[in-house]
């Protein structure tokens, strides 16, 4: 059954009693037995729930998993893998990482004696350098947040795999519409759900799922026990989302390639970071592995002086965190999502302060274009007219 037919079954013939297509919200928190020693298989709903089994199943199936699994929130879903790991294990991170993801690594699991090297993982040989006796997994986003750089996850499996350690893959830009890390070699996939799976800003949700039975059974047993599920009423939320996910994501990529060769061509703009770019130095990769290039776009702007009036002017595009909804996004990384990596490594990794990243909604692409350049013109005209100022007086 292809990817689109799965995404807009997702949830149905689950009630049989009433044959409902849309999925019943199981709200219940305890579930009666049958008789001593049975079950219905449904005890208590931090162990599982119907709605919720409805939701990880179709991410299960969507990604070609054994399971899957839904928590409260994509940092959730990253904390549980996290707890995979014992004091003195290594795991290697790319450096371009969201700003969240690097904070849970370093201010609460390195003290915690969880050992962490972050490098460029669109260099197989630069992660193979890095790779110890005691690296037990590699963590990769690709593309990366908000630089978007493409690694070989076909290499870094192989990798990976020769040391015995794992390849963790954080798909949240991509979704397993466009890209499948476990079919690529990859042993656990990670998405914040709250963006494109979930797709109309109003779910926080994260999932994860895993290729084998071994994996599965260790993260029941977290997910369980640490209990940062997610409820029915999201997980009802979040299979609707799924249900458009193709349509969403062919418009999404459709506006967002338009609207990368419009900023490449912009003479306020100094750089656009979109693999769907010939030019995009991981454009040959990600074509070998994914099936599109999605909605995102990082740009930065000649003068970073520019950036509050951009943000100011915008009418259309709304300056907001998060991504992945219908409506257009534009995120300042320096001062939000990655507020928490130190500033010369903000610098070395391109997170500059010219930079913005742009989540391309659902709009028409003409309006969006010319939301971006009365922005850009309306900013490049306030700095004249201040620097107009400063030299009359």
């Amino acid at each position: 059954m292809r990817i689109d037919t799965r995404c807009s079954q997702a949830g149905t013939r689950r009630d049989p009693v009433t044959g409902a297509i849309s999925l019943p919200i199981h709200h219940a928190t305890t579930y009666a037995h049958p008789g001593l020693g049975s079950s219905t298989g449904f005890d208590y709903t931090r162990t599982s729930n119907p709605t919720r089994l409805a939701l990880e199943e179709t991410i299960a199936a969507l990604h070609g998993g054994c399971r899957g699994f839904a928590f409260a929130s994509g940092m959730a879903a990253i904390d549980a893998i996290s707890r995979l790991f014992r004091p003195g294990d290594h795991l290697v991170l790319s450096d371009d990482l969201y700003g969240g993801t690097y904070r849970l690594f370093e201010r609460l699991f390195r003290p915690l004696g969880l050992e962490t090297t972050y490098v460029n993982t669109s260099d197989l040989r630069a992660v193979a350098k890095q790779i110890r006796p005691h690296t037990r997994a590699l963590f990769v986003e690709t593309p990366t947040n908000p630089t978007l750089k493409i690694a070989d996850l076909r290499g870094l499996a192989r990798l990976a795999h020769e040391r015995g350690a794992w390849l963790i893959v954080d798909n949240t830009f991509m979704t397993p519409y466009l890209q499948r890390p476990l079919e690529l070699g990859a042993d656990i996939v990670v998405e914040s759900a709250t963006k494109y799976l979930g797709g109309h800003n109003d779910v926080l949700a994260g999932t994860i799922v895993v290729k084998s039975e071994a994996l599965a059974d260790s993260l029941a047993f977290i997910q369980n026990s640490i209990g940062a599920v997610l409820g029915p009423q999201d997980a009802w939320l979040l299979l609707r989302g799924i249900k458009t996910l193709h349509v969403r994501m062919d418009r999404h990529e459709g506006n967002a390639r338009a609207l990368a060769e419009w900023l490449k061509a912009h003479p306020r703009v100094s750089r656009v970071y979109y693999p769907g770019l010939p030019d995009h130095p991981g454009h040959a990769v990600h074509r070998a592995q994914a099936s599109g290039w999605g909605g995102m776009i990082a740009f930065e702007v000649a003068n970073n002086k520019w950036v509050p009036p951009i943000l100011a002017h915008l009418r259309v595009i709304t300056f907001a965190e998060s991504l992945g909804g219908t409506e257009s996004l534009i995120t300042y990384p320096a001062v939000q999502t990655h507020a928490d990596v130190p500033p010369d490594v903000r610098q070395r990794l391109g997170v500059t302060d010219s930079l913005l990243r742009l989540s391309v909604g659902l709009e028409h692409v003409e309006d969006l274009i010319q939301d971006l350049d009365q922005a850009l013109a309306l900013a490049a005209s306030a700095q004249v007219e201040e620097s107009a100022r400063k030299v009359t007086c």
